[in-house]
């Protein structure tokens, strides 16, 4: 199973492209950082983000994406730039044809390090052990990406499994309600036939009694 994760920002959005399968050691498959330029006007941005997105997806070919879900700080301007460049990300995914997942950075700290409450650091350095990397990625957005990409591989694919069977279990249940009007409406056309049948027969012995007298 091969996940890109994203660690959406304006400025610096990583990205991390991993492999595995859950209860297994992940394989690193590429990392990089998208940039753009603060001083660009922000239509500018989001659409060099969306392009560098779109050009990652179709070189890396994933099977889903993961994307970090936006939390309140205290920085307004912080969370509206994260908030946009997070939004571009699963538009590309979905564009693309790719499930997405939505987690929070507690979720991706508790997946890889078993606390919810690790810092960055810590983060990193289970990253690297993980990965089983010669070196940190390099910034921390590249290893948040990658620590996005395997909490979804080890937790994600359960919900994904969960999601295939709902949405098995609702084809199901679809079909047999479509059996069982179709039965119906066969029942309902009989019984109209058999109807029409028993009126034609009465009048045809009305006129044939008519025409005896």
């Amino acid at each position: 199973m091969r996940v890109l994760g994203v660690d959406p920002g304006l400025t610096r959005c990583g990205v991390g492209v991993v492999e595995g399968v859950p209860g297994r050691t992940c394989r690193l498959v590429a990392y990089h950082v998208v940039q753009s330029d603060p001083a660009d006007d922000l239509p500018r941005r989001l659409l060099h983000l969306e392009r560098s997105l779109t050009d990652l997806i179709s070189e890396h070919r994933p099977r889903s994406v993961a994307v970090e879900r936006v939390f309140s700080q205290h920085n307004v301007r912080t969370v509206m730039g994260t908030a946009q460049a997070g939004a571009i990300a699963v538009l590309v995914a979905a564009r693309a044809g790719l499930p997405v997942e939505l987690y929070t950075p507690s979720e991706v700290k508790a997946a890889v390090t078993g606390s919810g409450q690790a810092d960055k650091a810590q983060v990193s350095a289970m990253v690297t052990r993980l990965l089983r990397l010669d070196t940190r990625p390099r910034p921390a957005d590249a290893a948040d990406a990658l620590a996005l990409a395997i909490c979804h591989i080890w937790r994600g694919s359960s919900r994904d499994r969960l999601a295939a069977a709902a949405r098995a279990q609702q084809a199901a249940v679809s079909a047999a309600r479509a059996q069982q009007a179709a039965v119906s409406a066969a029942r309902a056309q009989q019984a109209a036939e058999s109807a029409a049948r028993a009126e034609q027969a009465a009048r045809a012995r009305q006129a044939t009694g008519g025409g005896a007298s």
